[in-house]
């Protein structure tokens, strides 16, 4: 309950347009709607322990405050950043009184994917009896930072980034609210949504910012861009954003789109991740996905790493850049990377065969009363250079792991191998 001081203290915008009603929360009608899941608990009055997962600014706070006001519920609202195993003991012990007389408990834990394994571990037998409403909030995916029996107990509700008619939104919310509209040209305007990049809260402060400015004239994107802070893009070197943006750039490659590689790869040096990962994923990716269809492509992958090694950021980028053009735009083939995985199959399923005598080396006396050696047909001495002969172990069948396509160079290839294959036929014709 705020005194009457506190009522007198000034509060950011963000704070005074806090939707009071879950139908003014904008962009997640998919989970608050009428048909959403959320809006089916709240209408039939009957919480299930949740976890909401979604962006920085896209409501999740305020959906678990209208939750518990709309099934009358206790809030009590905690920060993982700032909670311990003592603080979830109080609200528990709360809880359970509560309970007691009849009252229920919504406890909204922000951050819940700071909390380790034993702090979540905690929190199973009290969502397990009911004694409290679990909402979790998190901007990790809950899959790999909360602990299985957690999500066992509770629905993960994926929360959408605010697009721009959302941003809108807020942003006419706001001038109401300010009695005034903002001093920004239609293209000014556009560039503040772009700015806050799908975070309510964040476009909120920005106005603020904005509104502290004289009115006239209005500002336009370059003006705005001199004045107030853009919102740094959402990426985690360690955490999802991290493997999400990595796997956007190497399949975009694979899918030989060049323009949307080119954008991921910006993303991810504008994120701050290292060029060095960047360009080991590259490499990986000239060998698995293009391979033996375009040859030179591994040594672009090493002489584009040996140039950023030489020059460094950011002129070194140019050559990261050069590389992932080269990529997407070779001819791709996995022959080689299938091949290798089914000649390791093999590998394991065979166990320690020998290789056939002759194609073993006969050093010794010994070795050559055992035969080894013996039968080798040297192809060099043939009239095709190439004897035909099979160097899989004895008793096992010739197996075809690779197998080229048509595409690049492979093209040639495959006519090479089809000319042995008909060689080797011949020869066992005789």
């Amino acid at each position: 309950m705020s005194t009457l001081f506190e009522s007198q203290a000034p509060h950011p915008l963000a704070d005074r347009l806090r939707p009071q009603r879950l139908a003014d929360i904008v962009g997640q009608d998919h989970l608050i709607g009428a048909e959403g899941p959320i809006g089916r608990m709240v209408a039939e009055r009957r919480l299930a322990s949740m976890i909401l997962w979604g962006p920085p600014g896209c409501g999740k706070t305020t959906i678990a405050r209208l939750l518990a006001q709309g099934t009358d519920l206790a809030f009590e609202p905690l920060s993982a950043v700032f909670s311990g195993v003592a603080d979830l003991r109080k609200v528990f012990d709360a809880a359970r009184k509560r309970r007691a007389m009849g009252h229920g408990t919504l406890l909204f834990v922000d951050e819940i994917h700071r909390f380790n394994r034993a702090q979540q571990d905690a929190f199973l037998p009290v969502v397990e009896d009911g004694t409290v409403i679990l909402v979790g909030a998190t901007t990790e995916n809950p899959s790999f930072e909360l602990i299985g029996a957690l999500l066992s107990r509770a629905q993960v509700f994926v929360l959408r980034r605010l697009d721009d008619g959302d941003l809108e939104t807020l942003l006419q919310r706001a001038e109401r609210a300010l009695g005034h509209g903002l001093p920004l040209s239609d293209d000014g305007r556009a560039a503040l949504r772009t700015m806050a990049d799908g975070d309510g809260r964040f476009l909120l402060n920005l106005v603020e910012e904005i509104d502290r400015l004289p009115q006239s004239p209005p500002l336009g994107p370059q003006q705005l861009a001199a004045l107030v802070q853009k919102r740094a893009p959402l990426y985690d070197k360690q955490q999802e954003g991290h493997y999400n943006l990595i796997s956007a750039l190497h399949k975009s490659v694979r899918g030989s789109d060049t323009d949307a590689a080119l954008y991921w790869l910006a993303r991810m040096l504008a994120g701050g991740e290292d060029p060095i990962y960047i360009l080991r994923r590259m490499t990986r990716a000239a060998v698995e996905d293009i391979g033996l269809a375009d040859p030179p492509a591994i040594a672009q992958a090493l002489a584009a790493w040996d140039a950023y090694d030489r020059l460094g950021s950011p002129e070194g980028e140019l050559a990261i850049a050069q590389l992932v053009i080269y990529l997407a735009t070779a001819p791709k083939s996995n022959a080689a990377y299938t091949a290798f995985g089914e000649a390791m199959r093999m590998a394991r399923e065979t166990g320690s065969l020998m290789p056939p005598r002759h194609a073993l080396n006969a050093p010794t006396r010994l070795m050559r009363d055992l035969g080894y050696g013996q039968g080798y047909v040297y192809d060099h001495a043939t009239a095709e250079g190439f004897s035909g002969q099979n160097y899989f172990p004895e008793g096992v069948e010739r197996e075809n792991f690779y197998r080229p396509g048509e595409r690049g160079f492979e093209r040639e290839i495959r006519k090479r191998l089809d000319y042995w294959e008909k060689l080797r036929e011949r020869a066992a014709a005789k």
